[in-house]
């Protein structure tokens, strides 16, 4: 066999990998976690990681939420940075991550696993190191705020779960033109280069969004979008199956349940 240079899998493991498409319905979450109103589980990001990235090298999520990149990394004995500018939502990943290394214990003593409470959009400012995978989920434009979003109905009257991210001018979620907020996501991924080492992959999870009787494509506009700076190697769909279906347009008009999401993957070439 040639030697693998890509990661530590064996064939059997690469291939399975390789399928376009995945179902992957997650363990019950931690507390602490739930706070955040929209997180990739660990144990999904874990597998991305561990196709991505060979033992030792480094993961960035610029935009880390609670930690569950960083998490994945340490459980793979990968080094791992995350940025994220809601502070509430720093301090929590900094405690998950602690608790994870002490779970570990010497296992994981010389990899690094920091989260920086700042913006994305200023990465090149942060002292990173040369970064070997990218794995992140942007906000999905607005959608948390829209009033009528069914996955918020339950957050909502829960005082203890958020229902978006943040007042904060700064963040993309509040931008409520999808031009202006494709743009300003665009941009952040693209300030990432500097950082990434060459022929490093960006995998970033998103779904298109509905809003006003209209989808509106985010995971085509970024792969149309993004593929001018990184070369736009594949897609991975992933399927959920284990959500509730809800009768919309029943008896109207087609609205479809999208229990999907898209995980692009991109290459700096």
């Amino acid at each position: 066999m040639p030697t693998n240079k890509l990661n530590d899998l064996d064939p059997k493991t690469w291939l399975k990998f390789q399928k376009s498409w995945f179902i992957h319905n997650p363990p019950p979450r931690k507390k602490g976690t739930l706070v955040h109103p929209a997180k990739f589980p660990e144990t999904m990001a874990q597998e991305f990681i561990e196709f991505f990235t060979k033992r030792g090298q480094t993961v960035l999520d610029p935009m880390a939420g609670t930690g569950s990149a960083l998490v994945a990394a340490l459980r793979a004995g990968r080094n791992s940075y995350g940025v994220e500018l809601n502070p509430k939502y720093a301090e929590i990943a900094k405690q998950i991550i602690a608790d994870e290394r002490a779970t570990l214990g010497e296992a994981i003593v010389n990899l690094k696993s920091e989260i920086v409470n700042g913006d994305a959009a200023q990465i090149t400012n942060y002292q990173l190191p040369i970064i070997d995978y990218v794995l992140t989920s942007p906000p999905y434009w607005d959608m948390l705020r829209a009033r009528g979003a069914d996955t918020q109905k339950k957050r909502r009257s829960s005082a203890d779960l958020d229902v978006f991210y943040s007042d904060d001018p700064n963040d993309l979620g509040n931008v409520d033109d999808y031009e202006a907020f494709l743009a300003k996501l665009v941009e952040i991924y693209r300030g990432f280069k500097p950082l990434l080492r060459e022929k490093a992959y960006l995998t970033i999870i998103v779904k298109n969004v509905k809003k006003g009787g209209k989808i509106y494509p985010l995971a085509w506009d970024i792969a149309r979008e993004l593929g001018k700076t990184y070369t736009l190697k594949d897609e991975k769909i992933w399927m959920q199956d284990n959500q509730s279906l809800a009768p919309y347009g029943l008896n109207s008009a087609w609205v479809s349940n999208t229990f999907h999401h898209y995980c692009l993957q991109f290459r700096n070439e």
